[in-house]
């Protein structure tokens, strides 16, 4: 069991699987979690899961991915803003490489700059008060990430 891992910006090419994919914003104590719909139109929030173990937050979202007959993981890389990389995307990229011993799905790494940064506009648009957003922010986020992804490739494929 090895899933492919892509880097959509040095491989755009990269077809998405079909079917529901699940979004992650991977973060040193949660992960955002979200989910597409099965035609990969809209995105849903779904939880923030708080990081224990390596191997106890796999299963548990292998377990969410399985109930959510999920396609494809999305990840988003934590690039700095003049777009290299650091110590965040290496730590992203060692947790791909984990994740990808332990299923087959694909593993996809879409760039995430400002997606928390929309994710608390959005938030404070719709009125949540402070205690509220730092609840769901990292989920948010993560809708925030796998959203943009389908839309560019929308805007791109016709």
């Amino acid at each position: 069991m090895a899933a492919a891992i892509s880097d959509l910006r040095q491989a755009p090419e990269t077809e998405l699987p079909p079917g529901a994919l699940m979004g992650l914003d991977l973060g040193a104590r949660t992960i955002g979690i979200a989910v597409s719909d099965i035609r990969q139109k809209i995105v849903t929030p779904l939880k923030t899961l708080r990081r224990t173990r390596f191997t106890r937050d796999a299963e548990e979202l292998l377990a969410l991915a399985r109930d959510r007959q999920v396609s494809g993981f999305v990840l988003g890389l934590p690039l700095n803003m003049d777009g290299s990389e650091g110590p965040r995307c290496d730590a992203t990229r060692s947790f791909a490489r984990s994740l990808a011993r332990m299923t087959d799905l694909p593993i996809l790494l879409w760039d995430e700059r400002l997606s928390t940064a929309a994710a608390e506009e959005t938030l404070r648009a719709a009125g949540l008060s402070h205690r509220r957003r730092a609840e769901v922010i990292d989920h948010v986020a993560a809708a925030h990430i796998l959203q943009s992804l389908l839309d560019r490739r929308r805007a791109s494929h016709g």
